[in-house]
């Protein structure tokens, strides 16, 4: 199971080709225990395989693969071919997405998971589900090996942890600011959520924490600071121990601006 801290980024996906590879490996050194990618098109399977070869023992995990973008058939085919190696390293994380951002495709997200995870070979040991409701963290805990946990408070990784129950994997992703001024550390973190916040999955969950239409559109101090942890390593190692408190197995850390490369941030979180 995996353990540890990992990093999250966009730029490992879609970021220049030529830079990726000596990051994933300098994040492998750094004793980072995995690095996740998201998936918003394209060839994902090729992005795994680079950052499989550019490294030796770190986990290769997307967060998330889009199951409307992508297909099982096309997943078995890569699996397949991997070597053993490889595939003691892989973990596909499985997600459906948001309705605005699939359109006129958009189905049942519940019945579509299902029946990709039908149709998939990938082992359930190596394969979890964004789940952040209770009806997808069953299917999670029926299916996978677990779930990838985005955009929430450590009391939702607690309420998580529950619903799986002890035995599977709970990992979370943390979204962080390293920076201790307030103003614009929170300043960083409005602008990566300012697209998330319309998507009626994350502002849904967040209503289910207690926060309102008000604070969702404003991005309020309070929610900002609830799902972003801004300020300096102290502040940044003591959420991703709450969320560890709470039953998250592993936390992933995305780092603010999430489509650019932070090694000298990354040197500086190593350990937390």
């Amino acid at each position: 199971m995996l353990t540890g801290t990992g990093i999250w980024s966009t730029a490992l996906r879609y970021g220049d080709p030529g830079s990726v590879p000596d990051a994933a490996a300098e994040l492998e050194s750094l004793g980072y225990t995995a690095v996740w990618v998201p998936d918003f098109g394209g060839p994902v399977f090729d992005s795994l395989d680079a950052l499989l070869r550019a490294t030796s023992t770190i986990t290769v995990a997307t967060g998330v693969m889009n199951v409307w973008m992508q297909t099982a058939e096309a997943a078995n085919t890569w699996w397949n071919a991997l070597s053993s190696d490889h595939r003691s390293r892989v973990l596909l994380g499985l997600g459906v997405s948001h309705a605005p951002l699939i359109g006129e495709a958009w189905g049942r997200p519940l019945a579509t998971m299902e029946a990709f995870l039908g149709a998939l070979e990938v082992p359930r040991e190596q394969r979890c589900l964004a789940a952040l409701s209770p009806k997808m963290q069953q299917l999670a805990r029926e299916r996978t090996a677990g779930s990838l946990l985005y955009l929430v408070t450590p009391e939702h990784t607690a309420t998580a942890r529950e619903n799986l129950g002890e035995g599977r994997f709970l990992a979370v992703a943390q979204n962080v600011v390293l920076d201790s001024d307030p103003k614009s550390a929170r300043d960083v973190a409005r602008q990566e959520l300012a697209q998330v916040s319309k998507l009626p999955n994350y502002a849904n969950n967040w209503k289910r924490a207690g926060f309102t239409d008000d604070d969702i559109a404003s991005l309020s101090d309070p929610l900002v600071d609830a799902v972003f942890v801004c300020g300096d390593v102290d502040a940044i190692a003591e959420r991703v121990a709450q969320h560890r408190a709470a039953g998250a197995d592993h936390v992933c850390l995305q780092v603010a601006p999430g489509g650019e490369l932070h090694p000298d941030v990354w040197k500086a979180l190593r350990g937390v």
